[in-house]
């Protein structure tokens, strides 16, 4: 595909960006006011997009067929065939050599960005030991807990949801999983009314305050492998499993420090792209790149 070197249309993509990133929405669907904001940041994009085009650390950045056709190819595979994809522009007032334009300029845009990012300075290790001294509660693992249950739920317009018989359905269950407390994947397929049935019961690992507080409650203070009696929520009778605990941790520096370093070097990456971009100046009315 030719690379173009201007784009036909970039307020148009800009606005689609800014739609679907603000509302996930097409320009097409969105209330008049919702518009009117996507229309702000697609001007404001546009403009900073246009400010790193004419700097020069752009005048030597190439964008090549193939980095090109990655990036159209990667929005063309979203689409299950090439009518719908053409479609889709067309109704946001694109075509595939806009489209093309546009990607061109955003690819030198991002590479502009990543050049100028690549300058911020490596971060040492005291710097990391500062930060993990000075933000404790971010090292710190709390108690989790895998669970399974087995839900039965309570609801009059149905014989068998009645209180009554979804208590003592949920009764009986119980009971049968305090001698076979192996067989809870299979009761749980079996007689829960909970989508999680499909996988056992099973709800994830979670810490406390994540499930209704009844359950909580009860699941922190099972032991691993230990089913518990009937609990009673706001939507019905629930019968848990801890499958395993994992004990509270306190991260060692040692081991926080990939995240650390990671974290602290995003952060000087945007800090030096900001403080170039502050110092770019603003090109006159209408120019564009």
């Amino acid at each position: 595909m030719t690379v173009i070197e201007k784009p036909a249309q970039p307020e148009t993509y800009n606005l689609l960006r800014a739609a679907l990133a603000l509302f996930k929405k097409s320009p097409g669907e969105l209330a008049e006011d919702e518009l009117k904001q996507a229309k702000i940041q697609a001007l404001n994009e546009f403009r900073i997009e246009s400010r790193v085009l004419n700097a020069p650390e752009a005048a030597a950045v190439i964008i090549t067929g193939q980095e090109l056709q990655q990036a159209y190819q990667e929005i063309r595979d979203r689409y299950n065939d090439e009518a719908a994809f053409l479609g889709d522009l067309d109704k946001n007032k694109l075509n595939t050599a806009s489209l093309m334009a546009a990607l061109h300029r955003q690819c030198k845009v991002n590479t502009v960005l990543e050049l100028i990012a690549s300058r911020a300075p490596a971060i040492s290790e005291v710097e990391i030991g500062i930060y993990y001294h000075l933000h404790p509660d971010q090292f710190h693992r709390p108690e989790r807990r895998e669970a399974a249950h087995i839900f039965i739920s309570i609801n009059p317009a149905y014989p068998e949801n009645t209180f009554e018989t979804a208590l003592l359905r949920a009764r009986e269950i119980s009971e049968r999983l305090q001698k076979k407390p192996h067989k809870f994947a299979y009761l749980a397929l079996k007689h829960s009314e909970c989508p999680t049935a499909l996988q056992g019961g099973v709800l994830g690992t979670v810490t406390r305050g994540t499930l209704y507080p009844e359950l909580d409650a009860v699941l922190f203070s099972l032991k691993s492998g230990e089913v518990s009696d009937i609990v009673q929520s706001e939507i019905g009778f629930h019968v848990l499993l801890c499958k395993s605990i994992q004990k509270p941790e306190t991260l060692s520096l040692a081991k926080a420090t990939p995240k650390i370093r990671q974290l602290m070097k995003e952060r000087a990456r945007r800090t030096c792209q900001r403080a170039w971009l502050a110092g770019l100046p603003t090109p006159e009315s209408g120019e564009s790149t």
